[in-house]
């Protein structure tokens, strides 16, 4: 059975898209620019409040945002 055991996300590829920078959004959504990079690298699950201001800044939905990955079956 194929179970979603890990988020991802796009978050980097819309805000180059946007030509905002890690330190831009980061003022933006009231994070610091270590706590976007962390995100951005799967490294950091935001708070529900956080990946939504993301989300309004880069002026997309969560879904497009986020995904859930997946194991292989074992």
């Amino acid at each position: 059975m194929v179970r979603p055991t890990r988020v991802t996300n796009t978050i980097k590829d819309r805000r180059v898209a946007l030509g905002i920078t890690q330190a831009q959004l980061a003022e933006t959504v009231g994070v610091s620019r270590q706590t976007i990079n962390a995100i951005e690298a799967g490294k950091y699950s935001p708070t529900l409040e956080l990946a939504m201001l993301v989300g309004v800044t880069l002026d997309t939905t969560l879904d497009s945002l986020f995904s859930l990955g997946h194991d292989e079956p074992k």
